[in-house]
């Protein structure tokens, strides 16, 4: 009986072949219907049992019956004589199988025996143990076999892929090891030049500290024209006067600004008008203060732009500016905005406004001292100014007087 059926196996396998392998399209139901008819425990030996359930668990497979496979190839490995070669076959597939479907215990138990039987893994197994891991929120566990699987690459002389680096990434990202993060990053830059790589690397940099080589990271990142979001060159504007280059900044938002990479909003422009302050470009910065202050709710660009105003020695456009921000109001210190237009008024020689200016500014504790100054100053001014016109009224009376008496002597 058991030559029948060893004999009825081999026709299996030829109609296997002919049904799924060489048919085109392959004929996975016919195949399965022979094999489903074949397959009798009691008829056959361990041997041709193994053989037929594996052919059964692979027409399950490729018609993507995949839980049903799998229920094959766990009947398979638990036949008690089964051969080691196909047991550890059989046992790897099975975790691959288990791992498609979300079966991440099953798959890790699978691994763990799999790696019992294997005496020599290539480097995809332990990777595979690690997307386990990972699957499970086990990020500690991710690194041990990743770092396995490098070193086994590199005895056999075989590639250390980019997607490992950035899996051993995750995991010591996932433990805040940013010291980690920071070198695997570097070598995927070194390897596979690439802006998420940058950009990784600037956030290993901040999180470590590491301000000037921040700074750096995304410098690289931009001279090698790899941003092309607003987000991003805004970012290395705000790094630039971070960096104290601010006429870097500013240039930069100008340019892309001008292109419509970068949005005309108050918020860009307020920035840009800070990187052409800081570079002591006031003149450049009004355009920018002007848009700014225009698209703002708030009083405190309004103020600002006075300011260089101020600093430019447009004294009436400082007045009108500072006290269109005052009647914006929302400022977060009002008092400093008094004093700037208790200034501009007082260049103005409008003194008896700036005094009124300087009175509110000194409300505020923290100004009340430089304002009573200003103020003395504006007495003391106000002051020299009406004995400057008492000493012209007298000297024009005795103008008068010495005329009056010359035109006397002269009618005798």
């Amino acid at each position: 009986m058991h030559s029948m059926n060893r004999f009825s196996v081999v026709c299996a396998t030829l109609l296997f072949s002919l049904l799924v392998v060489e048919a085109e399209p392959p004929d996975y139901d016919g195949a399965l219907r022979i094999l489903n008819r074949l397959y009798d425990p009691d008829d056959l030996t361990e041997y041709e049992q193994a053989n037929v359930l594996n052919y059964i668990g692979f027409v399950h497979y490729n018609m993507e019956n995949v839980l049903e496979a799998i229920r094959i190839y766990e009947q398979m490995i638990r036949i008690p004589s089964l051969e080691p070669q196909m047991l550890k076959q059989t046992t790897y597939t099975l975790a691959q199988l288990n791992m498609m479907e979300e079966r991440y215990d099953d798959t890790l138990r699978l691994l763990n025996d799999w790696f019992v039987l294997e005496t020599n893994p290539g480097p995809e197994s332990y990777i595979l143990l690690a997307q386990v891991f990972y699957q499970l929120d086990r990020y500690s566990d991710m690194v041990q076999p990743i770092e396995q699987a490098m070193e086994v690459a590199r005895s056999r002389e075989l590639e250390v892929k980019e997607d490992w680096y950035v899996l051993l990434n995750f995991a010591y990202f996932q433990q805040e090891d940013y010291r980690m993060v920071r070198d695997i990053q570097k070598i995927l830059l070194e390897n596979w030049p690439d802006k998420r790589y940058w950009f990784s690397l600037a956030g290993a940099f901040t999180e470590l500290g590491e301000d000037n080589n921040l700074i750096s990271a995304y410098h690289a990142a931009f001279t090698q024209g790899m941003l092309d979001q607003e987000s991003e060159f805004v970012t290395m504007a705000q790094l630039f006067l971070q960096a104290e280059v601010p006429y870097k900044a500013a240039v930069l938002l100008e340019t892309y600004m001008a292109n419509g990479t970068v949005q005309r909003n108050a918020r860009n422009y307020r920035l840009l008008s800070q990187a052409w302050s800081l570079s002591q470009e006031d003149e450049r910065a009004i355009p920018a203060l002007i848009e700014a202050a225009r698209l703002s709710e708030d009083g405190e660009l309004d103020v600002r732009l006075g300011n260089s105003y101020l600093n430019l020695g447009q004294y009436e456009e400082c007045v009108t500016a500072v006290r269109q921000g005052i009647r914006k109001g929302d400022l977060r210190n009002e008092d400093n905005a008094q004093i700037s237009l208790g200034m501009c008024l007082y260049n103005l020689r409008e003194y008896s406004d700036a005094r009124s200016a300087f009175q509110v500014a000194a409300r505020s504790e923290r100004s009340r001292r430089i304002s009573n100054q200003w103020i003395r100053v504006i007495d003391a001014e106000v002051e020299r100014n009406r004995q400057i016109r008492l000493a012209q009224e007298a000297a024009r009376r005795q103008r008068e007087a010495v005329n009056a008496r010359i035109a006397a002597r002269e009618r005798l």
